[in-house]
């Protein structure tokens, strides 16, 4: 599954223009993160077709990098992220963002973005969502 991620100067609107370029263009938005420092907004979006999102988004102005996502289901217990974000964290493996995508109350897929995609991908194995398609 591919993020992109936006970082634009944080004004009124961004979110709310962002996202109508992305309805007109018919690109539907699965999950969203969107947090503010040092004045800029960092915009990361999960969507189906990140090609034709960053296109229009680009046509748009705006800058857009894409990352591979990490897409694992986990029990929807206490503890559970613990243990896997402390697995990556002792393999020196860091965490540069994490999206619930969704959640039934018997299990939650988070979407992961990590600086070593082909490592945390081995360890992860066990709860890759989709163990067919290589997530780097």
């Amino acid at each position: 599954m591919k993020s992109i991620t936006i970082i634009a100067d944080d004004k009124v609107g961004l979110l709310a223009d962002i996202s109508y370029i992305l309805g007109k263009a018919k690109v539907n938005i699965d999950a969203l993160s969107v947090d503010v420092v040092a004045k800029k907004a960092v915009v990361i979006l999960t969507v189906p077709d990140s090609e034709k999102a960053r296109q229009v988004l680009e046509a748009s102005g705006y800058t857009v990098t894409e990352a591979n996502m990490i897409v694992v289901r986990l029990p929807d217990e206490p503890g559970e992220l613990g243990k896997i974000t402390t697995s990556l964290a002792k393999q020196g493996i860091n965490i540069e963002n994490v999206q619930t995508l969704s959640r039934d109350g018997r299990d939650t897929v988070l979407g992961i973005l990590v600086d070593k995609p082909k490592k945390a991908n081995e360890m992860l194995k066990p709860y890759l969502l989709n163990k067919s398609e290589p997530t780097y």
